[in-house]
């Protein structure tokens, strides 16, 4: 079985609140980003069962193997459920900690991908119950499809948005931002108008309303990535913001940009909505 798990970007991003439990509801639009994936192949083969070979190429990941979030995947289920053993080997293309869910898709995807080797597989609400166990965003990449995020970002309301016809240039300075670093000094506080309403605006009046709140936060601590964002829109990008927690920043384009000397020696991606 071979997948293709997709980045994400974030449109739109408020930090509405911070909870007792010490993690903070927020509200955001989860868009998939099907044109970057990651490669996962997974086999079930003869051998002792609850057992896993793993294997990983593309970018390093930097943890041991039981931390791999396919692994936990795979734990997950042979815990509770039983397993075969499996060989699986992800080929990593997703830049890491880069605000793209890349760990999250990758998590799902292998619990989604196991899940059909199990006798009696696990309905759709225990699928998204286990993948919530993996991390946040692991959630969304069950469906896959635009949604608006709310409470951890667990909490899916489908949303039809078309962006069809723009194209999406996605740049990556190699700039490592932790997401407790974005939430501190952070603001918390609910906006006015709900993120569900200004996507519906056209895209030309997203700017200035649909804001990224670890923006505030991230760029005055690293000013390369604003410069990002403003050298997307000296490029002509309709709309641009930093997704997530960063450090990757987006640009969306009416036709094909072309990338500039300016992000030379960054990782960028860039591809139809």
């Amino acid at each position: 079985m071979i997948l293709f798990p997709n980045a994400k970007v974030n449109l739109g991003l408020n930090i509405v609140r911070k909870r007792p439990d010490g993690y903070h509801d927020i509200e955001t639009l989860f868009y998939p980003v099907k044109g970057l994936c990651d490669i996962l192949e997974v086999v079930a083969t003869d051998g002792e069962g609850n057992t896993i070979e793993f294997t990983q190429t593309g970018i390093g990941i930097d943890c041991d193997t039981e931390n791999n979030l396919c692994v936990k995947a795979y734990r997950l289920l042979a815990q509770r459920y039983g397993m075969p053993h499996v060989r699986m080997h992800l080929h990593k293309l997703i830049p890491i900690g880069a605000g793209l869910g890349g760990g999250s898709a990758d998590a799902a995807f292998a619990l989604r991908a196991l899940n059909t080797f199990l006798d009696k597989p696990l309905s759709h609400e225990n699928l998204l119950s286990m993948t919530l166990e993996l991390g946040s965003d692991c959630p969304f990449f069950v469906h896959n499809t635009p949604a608006i995020g709310r409470g951890r970002g667990e909490q899916l309301e489908p949303i039809s948005i078309n962006l069809t016809g723009y194209w999406i240039l996605l740049v990556n300075p190699g700039i490592h931002v932790s997401t407790r670093e974005a939430y501190e000094g952070s603001n918390p506080k609910p906006w006015k108008n709900p993120i569900g309403n200004i996507v519906n605006l056209p895209v030309s009046d997203w700017p200035n309303k649909l804001v990224n709140d670890f923006e505030k936060t991230v760029f005055p601590k690293y000013p390369l990535i604003e410069r990002v964002k403003e050298e997307l829109y000296s490029m002509g990008a309709v709309y641009a913001s930093m997704s997530g927690s960063g450090s990757t920043v987006f640009g969306i384009f009416k036709s094909k940009p072309v990338i500039t000397d300016a992000f030379k020696g960054y990782f960028t991606h860039t591809s139809e909505m």
